[in-house]
């Protein structure tokens, strides 16, 4: 799963093949010609250019870089366990740690509220849901809830189908890693 940054970059290096200019002479035309307001900027590339939001939006941040910086992965992962949630980052790195024992592929994507977990495709996530609990989202498709890996009902993206409530690091157990693993496999 790409991060914010790697989808960035491949808007900019495909501008060319889909408008004729590199990313650098958009940001020069627009600031030759267009307004000097951001959202008058993102107004003008819609509609003198006919840009979709995302591109419209990649092209006015370059003109502008110290208004935007797309936040790392640190700063994403620290605001999530921030303030009352930060005692919950212990759960956080348990789970990660035991992703990272299933593989070399496990992958980490870092969201603002969540961290999804992938090979090729996404099978898990991770979530401070509150300021007592870590929610861990799991694909399992084809596994019968139990009382407590639970039907992920609107928990989650669309491919989560369960989820198991998190109060402690001593409850990510057997269970919840063999749990991470069926989810796991069933990507690969």
């Amino acid at each position: 799963m790409p991060s914010p940054e790697q989808m960035l970059k491949s808007m900019a290096a495909n501008l060319p093949a889909r408008t004729g200019k590199t990313l650098e002479q958009w940001v020069a035309l627009l600031r030759a010609e267009g307004p000097a307001d951001f959202k008058a900027r993102l107004r003008w590339l819609k509609q003198e250019h006919a840009f979709g939001q995302n591109t419209c939006y990649l092209i006015a941040h370059a003109a502008r870089p110290a208004d935007y910086a797309p936040p790392t992965d640190d700063a994403l992962l620290d605001a999530q366990y921030a303030g009352p949630k930060a005692a919950l980052r212990p759960i956080y790195e348990a789970l990660t740690e035991a992703a990272g024992e299933l593989g070399s592929d496990v992958g980490l994507g870092f969201r603002k509220t969540y961290v999804s977990l992938a090979r090729q495709h996404q099978f898990a996530l991770i979530q401070p849901s509150t300021r007592t609990r870590v929610d861990l989202g799991l694909r399992l498709p084809d596994v019968a809830p139990t009382e407590r890996l639970e039907p992920a009902g609107s928990f989650g993206s669309g491919s989560v189908t369960h989820r198991v409530r998190l109060a402690s690091v001593e409850e990510v157990d057997a269970e919840v890693r063999e749990w991470l693993r069926a989810a796991y496999e069933a990507r690969g």
